[in-house]
């Protein structure tokens, strides 16, 4: 689905293309809102969005489209295609693709990539969602291709996967690439393939962000999904796992990453430690530059602290969806109220994203006995509740560079959080930090309501630690997260690449 620029920008070319894979700006959360603030930081450049979506069902907009939006294009990942397609060419073009297609999927690289793309292009007839689906040729391909990658796994289990990320990749590439100055993914996966295919089809720059490692979280999800792990008898191979469906997803998101990473001329990420994980999954080290998320800092830093009398309050500010972990808050919070009497808990976020999670969540607060203790606020203005909160919580299992904690932070809130992305950095401060400015509240360990708990106990009980936890998280957040800083270094990034300004050779970092 493309929608028409807005009235004003006809003929002009965008400047930049941003390129999303769900997320803004039809998902709220951290990295939409990111978005959001970026374009609007940006006023007299030109955005057009492709934002990549798992169906082609109705969405409703969750953020006003900033002016400077002039063009939106959806792509679903998954559509139902039911005609059956055949023919010499199909045989031709799958013939051609069935080298490319097995080295991508099986930790491949840009010059894979560019090989599908070029068996489409070269009978461009055939190339559709028909033939790449549902065609004897391709069943055959399929065939061979399990018969190398996972043989001893079901069959029926890879024939599904297989038309999961092989459905992906074909909706990146056969559909329509609107034409831009640069391009810019905020992710690897889908989004990053659909940049790499514009930077290779166009000859334009790309640029990569990447918050949270793509393909670090998607480990996570295939870890947690029982039905890629394939059980066998007790007789067989004890002395070491088989191959199964759980390297054939991950095999395929590496491929897809290191075909965008080596598509890029600049790579973000939030902090160092995501570095790692992207030189492992095969971004060049010359490319990559750490640019911090950067928050409202003078807006947020003007909340006052409620004076009137209230009881201890913590809150979770997230979406309830399995990745936030939001059952060891529950459970936490149910320890926590035999340590602090009366203690609130709130989680402020959406809870329509993942409906049977937030169900379980709810039944688990009623099991618990929680309905006195613990409220589902929904989406909220964070003004409007940081100061009645004294303990923000994060018990993510992933995370990037989590912008609640720098949100509260500004308001002077320390926080309790996992050890996961950079939330360590931002409570305990970089290693550059001069002079330390001491610790900005607790970390905790993974899936630890017990730890999660006891932290929490020690900051509400003791309101003289707490206050300089939340000075020194307030002085950090101001010091380093700023977002007028944040928002300049982008823009010379773009400028760089646009042609407007320094040499991509020399990019500036916070």
């Amino acid at each position: 689905m493309r929608r028409p620029p807005r009235p004003g920008g006809e003929g002009a070319l965008p400047d930049v293309c941003l390129i999303l894979e769900g997320a803004y700006p039809y998902i709220a959360g951290g990295v939409s809102t990111w978005m959001h603030d970026l374009i609007r930081s940006q006023p007299d450049l030109r955005f057009h969005l492709v934002v990549l979506t798992a169906d082609g069902s109705p969405k409703e907009l969750r953020f006003v489209l900033p002016d400077n939006v002039v063009g939106l294009t959806e792509i679903a990942l998954q559509t139902t295609e039911r005609r059956l397609a055949g023919g010499r060419a199909v045989a031709r073009m799958v013939a051609a693709l069935e080298g490319p297609l097995t080295r991508l999927l099986s930790r491949g690289n840009l010059e894979d990539f560019s090989g599908v793309m070029a068996a489409l292009r070269r009978y461009p007839r055939a190339a559709n969602r028909a033939a790449l689906m549902n065609s004897e040729a391709v069943f055959e391909m399929l065939r061979r291709m399990y018969g190398t990658s996972v043989p001893t796994s079901s069959f029926l289990n890879y024939f599904w996967s297989w038309r999961s990320l092989a459905g992906g990749l074909f909706s990146v590439l056969l559909a329509d690439m609107p034409r831009a100055r640069a391009y810019h993914a905020i992710s690897t996966g889908y989004a990053g393939l659909f940049l790499a295919r514009a930077v290779l089809e166009t000859g334009r720059p790309g640029l990569l962000t990447e918050h949270g490692i793509y393909t670090n979280e998607r480990r996570v999800e295939i870890a947690m999904a029982d039905w890629l792990t394939d059980q066998l008898p007790a007789s067989l191979d004890l002395e070491a796992r088989r191959r199964d469906l759980r390297d054939m997803w991950i095999d395929a998101f590496i491929g897809y990453s290191r075909a965008c990473y080596q598509a890029c001329s600049r790579i973000t990420t939030l902090y160092t430690g995501n570095q790692v994980l992207q030189r492992r999954d095969g971004a060049p080290p010359d490319r990559l530059v750490v640019i911090p998320n950067g928050i409202d800092y003078d807006s947020l830093s003007k909340v006052a602290r409620d004076p009137s009398p209230r009881p201890p309050t913590v809150a979770l500010i997230g979406r309830a969806v399995p990745i936030k972990d939001v059952k060891t808050y529950i459970r936490a919070v149910a320890i926590l109220r035999d340590r602090v009497p009366g203690v609130q808990a709130l989680l402020l976020g959406p809870t329509d994203e993942d409906p049977a999670y937030f169900e379980e969540c709810e039944e688990m607060v009623l099991h618990l006995g929680l309905q006195g203790s613990f409220r589902f606020a929904g989406r909220v203005k964070l003004h409007d509740y940081l100061g009645k909160v004294d303990v923000i919580v994060l018990t993510s299992i992933s995370e990037a560079q989590p912008l609640v904690l720098l949100e509260a932070g500004a308001a002077g809130v320390p926080s309790v959080a996992t050890d996961v992305g950079s939330c360590r950095e931002i409570i305990e401060g970089r290693a550059d930090e001069e002079p330390p400015l001491g610790p900005g509240g607790i970390v905790i360990p993974l899936a630890d309501p017990a730890a999660t708990a006891e932290a929490l106990a020690e900051l509400l009980l003791d309101p003289a630690r707490r206050e300089r936890c939340g000075e020194a998280i307030r002085r950090r957040t101001e010091r380093y997260y700023n977002k007028k800083v944040v928002d300049r270094i982008y823009r010379d990034l773009y400028d760089a690449h646009l042609g407007r300004g320094a040499s991509l050779g020399a990019p500036r970092a916070a």
